[in-house]
């Protein structure tokens, strides 16, 4: 390995320097003993403590393992390296070969080796520091001495000189205390990148997370479809074989029918010929006795022998066009298909909605079918309760929610400005603020005021593409998975936005009306709409 890849491989991330008293956390990485004491002492009182590297947790302080192999190895890379690859300065009085400084003397301008540094002068004027080249960035550059202290208000380091002189009166700190603070406020500033960069973790887990759901979900939907698809072409091919037989025997039923009352038709045919002969025969005798003394001449003149039965059957074979009964066959067939595709997805009808007249405001009127919710021109008078909204025309339904999947679709087309959306029953009836739906916590809404479409959720207000809404939109509630979504039932549907949280407690379907009415729409069993959107 490359003395630079070791010198890489050696340092530690905190401080960024060659191992100090090297010691290993649990998860396997190593820090300097005085840096990780460093971040664990800012993690204090925080609860949990993790690794700054891989962000394990630890819910005690962890315990430091020195690692005496490692501090070997960076001991050992360390005497193997001259000293002037750490600092590329040397010892200015060891003139026949350069030998690496070990310490500078600003006073004196000078850098010095361990042999020279012993009998160099120990006066308070002879400043001593790592060892450097650029001993003239130390000094002021005005009266060039060496810089003693930090100026707070200009936020720069100055000689003795400056203080008396241009920087009289300003606050100022010797360059010690000014570097404290400064370490101070960047270990703040760390622990605050620390603590972000652990939200920022937390969010890539979760999404993550949530993406890992979405692709079991998906992996899952995709068998579940694979295998209805397979069963609906087996039973639309058994329904079609059922229509097709049902078209068939119904054809042949009809024509055995046909072909029977032909036959009989044609035997009477032929009789009526016979009587029809007979009778010309008569007409042209000559012999009166003959013709007055015919003995079936009765017969020969009954003209109505069947015929109303025979009409009857003649009509009713005409009208039995064959294709009627295949009508049944298809719409049981796929009645049960449709069936089967909701059970597999579980599906349910549109719930049967009823608005709670209870929670109604005095500005509002309910239908008579409890279906129907319309601004009032005159205040109804209704007694003032505690579930009544007080404040905005809203109502609530009467039937909550407290599991499962349901949806309920709203007819908007009767008002140019309404809400509606859900809320949990604790939700605020007087405050004029809190009890508008979508304006607090316990309330999710749609909103359309005529010119802009909305949703809202604890005051917080998201605008939606500006499509203007069609006549009807629908909301779809999943309990469990804590999802309220709105569609908006266009051609073809368009899904406009889904809230997620946690759902603490039963929740009812909500409306606030401005202008003109609003409707609820069907009940269990209405489909149409729900399956297109799946």
């Amino acid at each position: 390995m490359a003395s630079s890849d070791l010198r890489a491989e050696l340092k530690c991330s905190v401080c960024l320097n060659i191992y100090t008293d090297p010691v290993t956390l649990t998860c396997g990485h190593n820090f300097c003993r005085v840096c990780i004491d460093r971040v664990l002492d800012t993690q204090e009182g925080s609860g949990d403590f993790f690794c700054p590297l891989c962000r394990k947790r630890f819910r005690s302080r962890p315990a430091l393992h020195r690692n005496i192999t490692l501090q070997n190895i960076a001991e050992t890379f360390l005497s193997a390296q001259p000293d002037r690859e750490e600092s590329g300065v040397f010892c200015t009085h060891c003139v026949d070969s350069p030998v690496p400084a070990v310490r500078s003397c600003l006073h004196c301008e000078v850098s010095l080796c361990d042999k020279h540094l012993r009998v160099h002068k120990k006066s308070p004027e002879h400043v001593l520091c790592d060892p450097t080249l650029s001993m003239e960035s130390r000094k002021c550059s005005v009266h060039k001495k060496i810089l003693e202290y930090y100026c707070t208000e200009d936020d720069t380091c100055v000689c003795k000189f400056c203080v008396t002189g241009e920087h009289r009166g300003h606050q100022v700190e010797t360059l010690d205390e000014a570097s404290e603070k400064k370490k101070e406020t960047l270990r703040n500033v760390l622990q605050k990148h620390l603590t972000k960069r652990e939200e920022t973790e937390e969010r890539v887990q979760s999404l993550q997370e949530h993406r890992r759901k979405v692709e079991e979900e998906a992996a899952g939907d995709t068998e579940r479809v694979t295998v209805l698809f397979r069963d609906l072409r087996r039973r639309l091919e058994d329904l079609e074989k059922r229509a097709l037989r049902e078209i068939s025997e119904r054809a042949e039923r009809i024509s055995i029918s046909i072909v029977d009352f032909i036959w009989d038709l044609e035997i009477k045919k032929e009789e009526l010929s016979m009587k029809m002969r007979r009778i010309e025969e008569l007409c042209n005798m000559t012999d009166p006795l003959t013709v007055l003394q015919e003995s079936d001449t009765g017969d020969l003149c009954d003209t109505e022998d069947g015929d109303n039965e025979d009409r009857e059957r003649h009509e009713e074979l005409l009208h039995d066009g064959g294709g009627l009964g295949v009508a049944g066959v298809l719409h049981t067939g796929l009645s049960d298909i449709i069936t089967e595709v909701n059970v597999y997805f579980h599906i349910q009808g549109a719930a049967d909605i009823l608005l709670d007249g209870n929670t109604a405001s005095n500005d509002l009127q309910i239908s008579d079918d409890r279906k129907t919710v319309s601004k009032s021109n005159r205040k109804q008078n209704y007694p003032k309760t505690p579930e009544r909204f007080q404040q905005w025309r809203q109502v609530m339904s009467s039937q909550s929610f407290s599991s499962g999947r349901h949806y309920w679709e709203v007819d908007v087309g009767g008002s140019d400005e309404w809400k509606v959306g859900m809320c949990y029953p604790s939700i605020e009836r007087r405050e004029w603020e809190e009890s508008l739906i979508g304006n607090n916590r316990k309330s999710w809404g749609l909103y359309w005021n005529g010119n802009d479409y909305c949703v809202i959720h604890d005051s917080k207000m998201t605008l939606l593409p500006p499509n203007p809404p069609s006549n009807r939109v629908r909301i779809d509630l999943d309990y469990e998975a804590g999802r309220i979504s709105f569609y908006d039932l266009c051609d073809p549907i368009r899904h406009l936005h889904t809230f997620t949280s946690t759902f603490t407690e039963p929740l009812h379907a909500g409306l606030c009306v401005w202008r003109g009415c609003i409707k609820i729409c069907g009940g269990r069993g209405e489909m149409r709409h729900h399956r297109d959107s799946q």
